[in-house]
């Protein structure tokens, strides 16, 4: 992806504080929805949904339609109050970078400060979850706008480290939230998919939405190599040498099945599936974000 994007990963990178990484990628989204197919809620999308049969037409937003030509109404106080968590994945296996800028987790941590600015802009209640084999910390979800830098210190001061146990921490996640909210789950979904689907069902049984964000490095998604080379797994320190070009098919087929999996499974959940890689521009994960609430009432 070329820098010239002012959202790619490159240009984001040049910008060392986490606070005006975020406040860049979501001003640079906002300006972008002007040219957009949802021109017209480049700052106040969440005040409106589409217009359904059955809805009162003296509730239509003739001011949207006129920018639109679609039909909006207002959503009432009730509609709007949303309550997100970032959930993030802290396992070792998110450190990894092969030649990009940002690892995996660096890339996945200005998604969620960014996400979290967003949410903040529209009054949303907005908390923060770690985990790697267990739930490490929470932050409570609160909407005041000072909140962005208590979010934003503790992701600064993250280190992925460790194994991971996602089902059993999705598990905990669903037992701690008391009321229904949106969870942002962002992780390279390293592991045995199954048990993940159970916890994903769990969640949505609860009542949540789901926003699952699938981030790989770019050799990940990829696989650049070439010949012999050696791969060590970050988390168990297992090595295992391959013919890098004769294994390339296999891997590709095996990561587009693994990835076919989760957006089947998550089709019939109900639940957002967001495969990306750490190339991507950031505002690809706003647009998904607001994809998902505008269809989400």
């Amino acid at each position: 992806m070329s820098a010239t994007n002012p959202l790619s990963p490159e240009a984001i990178n040049q910008i060392k504080r986490l606070d005006l990484r975020a406040r860049t990628v979501v001003r640079g989204f906002l300006q972008g929805l002007h040219a957009s197919p949802y021109h017209g809620f480049s700052v106040q999308f969440s005040e409106h949904r589409r217009y359904n049969r059955g809805d009162d037409p003296k509730d239509i937003d003739w001011l949207v339609y006129a920018k639109t030509d679609k039909y909006y109404v207002k959503r009432f106080e009730a509609e709007t109050n949303l309550t997100g968590y970032l959930v993030m994945d802290l396992s070792e296996s998110m450190g990894f970078t092969d030649s990009q800028q940002m690892t995996k987790f660096e890339y996945c941590t200005c998604l969620a400060a960014s996400l979290c600015y967003l949410m903040l802009m529209q009054q949303d209640p907005v908390g923060l979850i770690t985990f790697g084999d267990k739930v490490r910390a929470s932050l409570p979800a609160r909407s005041r706008r000072s909140h962005l830098g208590d979010v934003l210190a503790h992701l600064t001061n993250l280190q992925p480290s460790g194994t991971t146990d996602l089902p059993a921490c999705l598990a905990q996640v669903a037992a701690m939230l008391q009321h229904r909210s949106l969870v942002m789950l962002f992780s390279d979904l390293l592991g045995e998919p199954e048990p993940v689907f159970s916890a994903l069902a769990r969640l949505r049984h609860a009542g949540h939405d789901v926003i699952l964000f699938h981030v790989l490095d770019e050799a990940e998604v990829r696989f650049p190599y070439e010949g012999s080379v050696q791969f060590e797994d970050p988390e168990t320190g297992e090595t295992v040498s391959v013919d890098a070009t004769g294994f390339r098919e296999d891997y590709l087929a095996n990561l587009n099945e693994f990835q076919e999996a989760y957006r089947r499974k998550c089709s019939d959940l109900r639940i957002d599936y967001v495969p990306m890689d750490t190339s991507m521009p950031f505002d690809t994960a706003l647009t998904e974000y607001l994809i998902s609430r505008q269809g989400r009432f």
